[in-house]
């Protein structure tokens, strides 16, 4: 009875494991719309992808995090990837998840001023400022913070996703009448490409975060049931929301934020539950994300690591007065492919584990 996992526990992790991938490019449908809806029918075997990709990495980054959690200054990516390769990735995590924050807090600033009329100055400098309010109180507080956004949204998104997909069902025979407005999104001319970057660049640039999640877990079977619900709930999500996205593809390719356009046609007073509810899920990937960053340099609690948070969220404010969709497109596909060796990595490493466990019982 002792082995058996708390499901409070198993579902704060999924929540926060949730909340790593419900940022700007989430949340807003960018992201979905580019690595997925974009290649109309063959984005359902993408998801099925991702389903498998998350289900076999994800559990294994969390239970590392477990293991090692009282190791100090243990390296997840040298424990999968091995010395050499593990120090690059090392060194390379600051900067992806430094490009993530751009991305966020231009996306924070597009949400405000496509529904609300805000400066897109103000919205990214709002973002900016409350990231670092997160950082300042600390990652356990964060963590149960974000524990609760994350199934707000994927909440929320079902819903969108169920009644649009209800509504405007016929909508799915018409996919292909839009080639021109989806092969505009698409980040990368192959289809089963784009899922493989989809993979790679949320599981490697979200690994710190994990394993710090996974640290938080009491017994191993919290960590991989935590993983295990919250990847099984992301993909419901992203299957129903690139769905309703489909029934609108003519529309919704050209929107800055999709999934606003969506919850606006439902109705107009839903439309402003669910932006803040956008910028809830951006707030919980940005300050995940400083957090990761400040960690790689300066321990968290100092006054120069303030100091120091402070000085990224400045850079990533400016920087993301860009433009968002673009940002989204190009900085995801770039991390992506980097991911990628290190997903490779992790899954190895598993079936060395594996065969190891084996040739102990033999």
């Amino acid at each position: 009875m002792t082995d058996k996992p708390d499901i409070q526990t198993v579902i704060r992790i999924a929540g926060a494991y949730v909340a790593w991938v419900m940022g700007s490019g989430f949340a807003t449908g960018q992201e979905i719309l580019q690595f997925f809806t974009s290649y109309g029918y063959r984005s359902f075997p993408l998801i099925a992808m991702n389903l498998i990709g998350f289900l076999i990495i994800g559990p294994m980054i969390l239970e590392a995090g477990r293991m090692h959690r009282d190791i100090e200054g243990h390296s997840h990516f040298q424990y999968f990837c091995g010395r050499k390769l593990g120090v690059f990735y090392d060194w390379f995590l600051p900067a992806s998840m430094f490009a993530g924050m751009v991305i966020l807090i231009s996306g924070s600033g597009a949400t405000l001023e496509e529904y609300y009329g805000v400066n897109h100055f103000v919205g990214a400098l709002i973002m900016a400022a409350a990231a670092l309010t997160a950082y300042i109180v600390g990652f356990q507080r964060f963590v149960r913070v974000v524990s609760f956004i994350g199934p707000t949204i994927i909440a929320f998104t079902l819903f969108v996703g169920i009644v649009t997909i209800v509504r405007d069902f016929d909508g799915l025979a018409v996919v292909n009448d839009y080639p021109q407005q989806m092969e505009a999104k698409q980040p990368v001319p192959w289809a089963w490409l784009s899922g493989l970057l989809y993979i790679s660049y949320n599981l490697s640039g979200g690994s710190k975060y994990y394993t710090a999640l996974g640290g938080t877990a009491g017994k191993a079977r919290e960590a991989f049931w935590g993983a295990i619900v919250g990847t099984i709930a992301l993909m419901a999500a992203i299957l129903l929301m690139n769905s309703a996205m489909l029934t609108d593809i003519g529309n919704t390719a050209v929107q800055q934020v999709p999934t606003l356009y969506l919850t606006k046609k439902i109705s107009y007073s839903l439309g402003a539950v669910f932006s803040i509810i956008l910028i809830m899920g951006i707030f919980s990937s940005c300050s995940a994300m400083l957090w990761t960053v400040s960690e790689r340099f300066v321990k968290q609690g100092s006054r120069k690591s303030y100091i120091f948070a402070a000085c990224l969220c400045v850079a990533a404010f400016l920087l993301g007065l860009l433009p968002f969709a673009e940002l989204v497109g190009k900085i995801y596909t770039v991390l992506g492919y980097i991911g990628l060796i290190f997903a490779a990595c992790v899954i190895y490493k598993r079936i060395s584990l594996a065969k190891q466990r084996r040739g102990k019982k033999e």
